[in-house]
């Protein structure tokens, strides 16, 4: 996917953003939830106008940003060798965020929807996303594991990232799971740090290995 037609379809994501605000605004109250807690209660508010423009403002930096990370990138660790995997998972993580916030807003207006539902299967959906193309994204500074030892290394980067693809698919299956089945809502966070963990730890592990050998 070329980066304009990424920025096309990043936009196009902007506009179904403003589009729902338009539509919601006479509904949302005074004071609109931004923040849910894991008992799918709100725990944060914004006055309307600020509340109702937060999709579309975060919508819109990360159309920003899309466009804006491939030419800032230092030489050496440039986007353009796999910009079309970067393109994809950009969009991937905007479309995620996007049915976060809309629901947000649905539910600040009076329909009954579950929060801690709709960002649980919204994030196992994006970390399946991520995983599957892991293992094509290539070292730099904005997307992927970078530790220390992944950064400092072109093999230690490949093969945390290979194994890594495993490890986000399978936490995000988990965690789809864990909704589906009724499963305590500590259990996405703890399944969530606990593969960023093992990702950090292996990326270690294999830089130990690499430097030894």
């Amino acid at each position: 996917m070329k980066l304009s037609r990424s920025l096309l379809v990043s936009l196009v994501f902007v506009a179904i953003a403003l589009a729902a605000v338009l539509w919601l605004y006479p509904s949302l109250p005074p004071q609109v939830p931004v923040h849910w807690n894991l008992q799918g209660a709100p725990d944060g508010y914004r006055s309307r106008p600020w509340g109702a423009a937060m999709p579309v403002l975060i919508m819109a930096g990360l159309s920003f940003l899309l466009w804006l990370l491939p030419g800032i990138s230092p030489r050496g660790f440039e986007l353009s060798s796999f910009s079309s995997v970067y393109a994809l998972l950009m969009l991937a993580v905007q479309a995620a965020l996007l049915v976060i916030l809309l629901a947000g807003l649905v539910a600040s207006a009076g329909y009954a929807v579950s929060m801690w539902k709709v960002t649980s299967l919204s994030l196992g959906a994006l970390l399946m996303v991520l995983g599957n193309f892991m293992g094509k994204l290539r070292k730099n500074f904005f997307i992927g594991i970078r530790t220390p030892w992944t950064l400092s290394s072109d093999a230690v980067w490949e093969r945390t990232h290979r194994a890594g693809g495993w490890m986000f698919v399978a936490t995000g299956a988990l965690v789809m799971l864990a909704v589906a089945f009724g499963g305590p809502r500590w259990l996405t966070f703890a399944l969530v740090l606990l593969m960023a963990a093992a990702c950090v730890l292996y990326s270690l592990l294999v830089y130990r290995h690499i430097e030894r050998r």
